[in-house]
């Protein structure tokens, strides 16, 4: 404010002039007028002699010092959908901002906007948008300028890249605006399942990134470049093309089923196929072998590509040896080998000869004994058969090369018809007693395996019962040892082997009372033991025994339930007496007690009678 004071030249009357006070009262500028725009945008500060403006967080002061604007320019976003809104929005956005909102999608993807029916930005009457406005570019194409109240409704671009700009200059009041966008990729032409397959999602129209499944029906796989495969995934690609084209489903193919040892496979499906479904059916060389487990032999192909059974699974049956079923049936009455008679070809086909000849010693020593073929690979007979022989009382088994085996045997003039087998084990119990014989029991492992047939089959084991057989049950032994009753034994071993009987001999004897055994053998001068691994069988009037040459062979009795012959013991020893004298009984090894320990030295448990 300025004071200014004029007088002229004259004064041709007294003035006293005047006097003037002055007071400086504060404007507050911040004070809203109804006629004026407001000072500052968002927060005014007035001070003595001025002002000064403020934002609020998020919004910036524009250069004129009043104006809040936003920062608005790096706004990106890389859904595939997604929302953009003026700042504020439904309330006024902010003045002098320039916002640029870019949306980035991959290749391959079309983006649509679609502006809200609530849209507000100022504009002018007569010319278009000169203040603020919306300016919309989308690869090559531009869209706008938009402004006013009326929505640019829905925008599809064609373009996986968009920028909008949004300008506002320094004025006016408006709520602003807001869109969605979405969008869609490149169409893949549409696809059809394949035969015996399905594909997921199932739909009419497939775009970019749309993946596919193709899954087949039960028992068929994908098969692509060769392989097989459970399913295969196709894609959509940005360019409009499917990734790969649909496989087909073929049928699985559990391919030529295994062979059976012993056994034959049979198609039950026509043609022999070997597909989905398919079934075959094993079964084992009849009479001689059985299959193992008992159960019904079919497997079917499922849908893992393999052969499979209801009860086992993937697991093979086995064809296990028939034991004791001669395919003779044997006489009832019978005498017996000290007086006995011949066997029919085949009564006996377990029974086997063992010879040793041991070539270590000088002269060589030769003796034979008897066995049981237990399966195609064992043979089960007396320790003391396969013990050599030492002036000592230690027990050691032959060499296997000096042991041969004769299966299938029955005159012993005639070997052409028999086969023949050297050893690869020979294994004693290990608490054998050369001194009372107690565990008389060995194995020889025969170095190939032999072809089951009438002739040759094994005998069944017994269960591991310890009593043993029951007394006065009545068993049959076979042997070619001495036939001839008035043949001494001192006689056999002066004249070597020329008395062993030519034919296969047998006989039938009944098992003796233990304390009877006993009693007979504690009678005599000597130091016998008969001990529970060991039972008795004969006559007390004697006449029907076993003998020399007859040691390993197997004491068999048929099972009542089952009608197999079951080898309960094992020609061991007698008394000093000649082979068939009066109250002279033979001593056997009783099988019972060792059936653990032969399934322990064959793997697995031999044959038993009860199957």
């Amino acid at each position: 404010m300025a004071l200014t004071f004029r007088s002229d030249f004259s004064n041709e009357e007294r003035f006293t002039g005047f006097d003037a006070h002055y007071m400086a009262v504060d404007v507050d500028e911040c004070t809203e007028k109804s006629d004026e725009e407001l000072a500052c945008d968002h927060y005014c500060h007035n001070y003595i002699g001025g002002y000064y403006c403020s934002c609020r967080i998020g919004y910036i002061l524009h250069t004129d010092n009043r104006t809040c604007r936003v920062e608005c320019s790096d706004n990106v976003f890389t859904q595939r959908t997604g929302v953009i809104t003026s700042a504020d929005f439904p309330g006024p956005y902010p003045k002098s901002s320039d916002c640029l909102y870019r949306i980035e999608l991959e290749d391959g993807f079309a983006i649509t906007l679609l502006f809200e029916e609530s849209f507000d930005v100022e504009d002018h009457p007569e010319v278009s948008c000169p203040y603020d406005y919306i300016k919309i570019k989308a690869g090559q194409k531009e869209f706008g300028p938009y402004c006013g109240e009326k929505s640019p409704g829905r925008i599809d671009t064609q373009s996986n890249s968009v920028q909008i700009l949004f300008h506002s200059d320094n004025s006016g009041e408006n709520g602003g605006w807001r869109l969605s966008y979405t969008s869609t990729g490149n169409p893949c032409p549409g696809l059809q399942p394949p035969a015996n397959g399905k594909l997921d999602p199932l739909q009419a129209k497939y775009t970019f990134k749309d993946q596919v499944l193709i899954i087949c029906d039960l028992g068929y796989k994908v098969i692509k470049d060769n392989l097989e495969m459970d399913t295969f995934q196709i894609e959509c690609l940005k360019d409009g093309t499917w990734s790969n084209k649909i496989p087909p489903c073929k049928i699985v193919d559990c391919s030529t089923p295994t062979e059976l040892e012993h056994g034959h496979v049979t198609f039950a499906t026509r043609n022999n196929l070997t597909t989905y479904k398919s079934q075959v059916h094993y079964s084992c060389q009849k009479p001689y072998y059985t299959l193992f487990p008992n159960v019904t032999g079919t497997y079917t192909c499922e849908a893992q590509g393999v052969w499979m059974h209801r009860e086992l699974g993937r697991k093979l049956p086995t064809c296990l040896p028939v034991c004791g079923k001669p395919s003779h049936s044997l006489p009832t009455l019978v005498k017996r080998i000290i007086g006995g008679r011949n066997a029919e070809p085949g009564f006996f086909p377990w029974q086997a000869l063992i010879v040793v000849e041991d070539t270590s010693r000088v002269p060589n020593d030769k003796w034979f004994g008897s066995g049981a073929l237990l399966s195609e690979s064992w043979v089960l007979t007396a320790a003391h058969v396969l013990r050599s022989q030492r002036r000592d009382n230690t027990v050691i088994p032959v060499s296997r090369e000096h042991v041969t085996v004769y299966l299938g045997l029955h005159d012993v003039r005639d070997k052409a018809g028999a086969v023949n087998r050297t050893a690869a084990r020979v294994v004693l119990h290990p608490d054998f007693d050369i001194q009372n014989y107690n565990h008389d029991i060995a194995l020889v492992q025969l170095r190939e395996p032999v072809a089951l047939g009438p002739r040759v089959l094994p005998v069944c084991l017994p269960g591991p019962e310890p009593e043993g057989p029951l007394p006065h049950t009545l068993g049959l032994v076979a042997g070619w040892g001495i036939s001839n009753p008035n043949v001494t034994v001192d006689e056999v071993l002066s004249s070597g082997m020329r008395t062993l009987s030519d034919v296969l001999q047998y006989v039938k004897l009944p098992v003796v009372l233990h304390a009877e055994c006993k009693a007979s053998y504690e009678s005599r001068s000597g130091n016998y033991s008969v001990t529970e691994n060991m039972f008795c069988a004969g006559y007390f009037e004697g006449g029907k025994d076993t003998c020399l040459g007859d040691s390993g062979g197997a004491f068999v009795i048929q099972d009542p339930l089952s009608r197999r012959w079951v080898a309960q013991g094992l020609v061991s020893w007698g008394g000093p007496e000649e082979c068939g004298s009066k109250q002279v009984y033979g001593v056997y090894t009783k099988v019972s007690n060792y059936v653990a320990w032969v399934g322990s030295q064959l793997g697995s448990p031999g044959p038993r009678g009860e199957r």
